[in-house]
């Protein structure tokens, strides 16, 4: 939203509300959030830290409600709001269909390897590596939410067999018949790609880890659109060294933007992204309308 800012100026300004944007590249850290908090109204919350502490600051001053852009909302202390008395959303269903291409598209890189290529003919090498053929492959799929919906639906069409994770499945929904719905981590050890989509809680934190890599099939593909943190990244680069997991594709990490000195980086056929997986124009626009309207509606303008 703020890449595009000035689209949405105009709805700001008929309301008579001043837009305050931070120089920010990634998230702000609680302290510079402390101070902006209780000199504004409403807060459009990013990847920022929204915890406790700084809705705190923010309810001393100005703060009187906020909305989180986006799905994700691990780093949003919703019983704070609570129990301060500030009115907070996110926005869901946003992001699906944006973020299934992007892991779409690391399948087709990692089994292809054509990220490597490119890398490789750049560097004036012309290299000719064998890659794999998807129809027939085993998706080990983590999370049948509106994104691990989409991608279980894109990579259907390359004839997958598609296992899924998720406790939380509606039993009614009519395509269910299409995959297989089992209990993590059953047959992990079938699973040519494992794919986290699921949302980031206590519960999936460090879910895949050392252990459950080492029951999965050699040369397994991990692919993690999700969260930085679903995925063990100390446990991973263990598993790459060893040769278990024969690549890589993050567009999320534990720590962001991704450590100069992480030992990931050594793997050239690896693929790395920037938590860029929901930023497409139309997705954005599509956001940033719905976390607008609704900041609008809790402030009562």
């Amino acid at each position: 939203m703020l890449k595009r800012i000035d689209e949405f100026r105009s709805f700001f300004e008929e309301k008579n509300i001043e837009l305050i944007i931070p120089n920010i590249v990634q998230t702000l850290s609680e302290e510079e959030l402390e101070e902006i908090l209780p000199t504004v109204d409403g807060w459009i919350i990013g990847d920022d830290p929204a915890s406790e502490r700084v809705f705190t600051a923010g309810k001393k001053g100005k703060l009187k409600a906020a909305v989180k852009w986006g799905v994700g909302i691990d780093n949003v202390d919703f019983a704070a709001c609570k129990k301060l008395g500030i009115p907070i959303i996110n926005t869901p269903n946003m992001f699906g269909a944006e973020v299934a291409t992007v892991a779409t598209s690391y399948v087709l890189g990692l089994a292809r390897q054509t990220y490597f290529i490119d890398r490789e003919v750049r560097k004036g090498n012309w290299v000719k590596p064998a890659g794999r053929s998807l129809s027939g492959l085993v998706v080990g799929l983590i999370g049948f939410g509106d994104i691990g919906k989409a991608t279980a639906r894109f990579l259907k069409g390359f004839d997958m067999k598609i296992n899924i994770y998720d406790p939380f499945v509606n039993k009614e929904e009519s395509d269910l018949q299409n995959y297989n719905f089992l209990s993590f981590p059953e047959k992990i050890e079938e699973a040519d790609f494992v794919i986290t989509t699921c949302a980031l809680t206590p519960s999936t934190r460090n879910m895949v880890n050392a252990d459950i890599i080492n029951n999965m099939k050699d040369g397994v593909y991990i692919i993690n659109v999700s969260r930085g943190g679903i995925v063990n990244e100390a446990d991973l680069l263990v598993a790459l060294q060893s040769g278990k997991v024969e690549a890589a594709a993050l567009d999320v990490f534990e720590t962001e933007p991704f450590p100069i000195d992480s030992g990931l980086r050594e793997f050239d056929k690896c693929i790395f992204g920037t938590h860029n997986g929901s930023n497409t124009i139309e997705g954005v626009r599509r956001a940033s309308h719905q976390a607008i309207s609704y900041l609008f509606e809790f402030l009562g303008v």
